[in-house]
């Protein structure tokens, strides 16, 4: 059953990502904010040629060549550890699909969509795929962290 059961889920989570990003490019202009919480979360519809916090911009194919051994390198681990720590697997579906989900705009687009802003703090713009990769990675680092792999299954 969980063989079949993470990879079905990242697929969802992939398609999350990009009907989010659809609705972003469909409904709001590039550069225009549109309030969704007030004075909690804004929509803003931008174009990120570079990678996390807009750093590195305009380097599309390391992008893409890291991308793939970043892939590669989760999806090994995921197979390899497929009976193990469900928190593990659980952090590796949620760091490839958010991957997966920028590699997709970075192929079809050149570029990733970001479109959620935190009005209530000076951050970055984002979306959803960045979720699924900060919440994976923090995951991840609290089950590596834990040499008992105390986190049950």
């Amino acid at each position: 059953m969980r063989k079949i059961s993470f990879p079905i889920i990242a697929l969802l989570l992939v398609a999350i990502d990009q009907i989010s990003k659809w609705a972003t490019v469909k409904n709001i202009k590039l550069g225009e904010i549109k309030s969704f919480l007030p004075n909690i979360v804004s929509l803003t519809y931008l174009q990120n040629n570079g990678a996390a916090f807009s750093s590195f911009q305009n380097q599309g194919w390391f992008f893409i060549v890291v991308t793939v051994i970043f892939l590669s390198v989760a999806g090994y681990y995921f197979v390899k550890n497929i009976n193990g720590n469900i928190w593990f697997l659980i952090g590796l579906t949620l760091v490839i699909s958010g991957g997966v989900g920028n590699f997709i705009d970075r192929l079809r687009l050149g570029y990733v969509i970001d479109m959620i802003h935190l009005d209530f703090i000076n951050f970055a713009i984002f979306n959803v795929a960045d979720s699924y990769l900060t919440v994976g990675v923090a995951i991840l680092m609290l089950v590596l962290w834990r040499e008992d792999d105390g986190i049950s299954n």
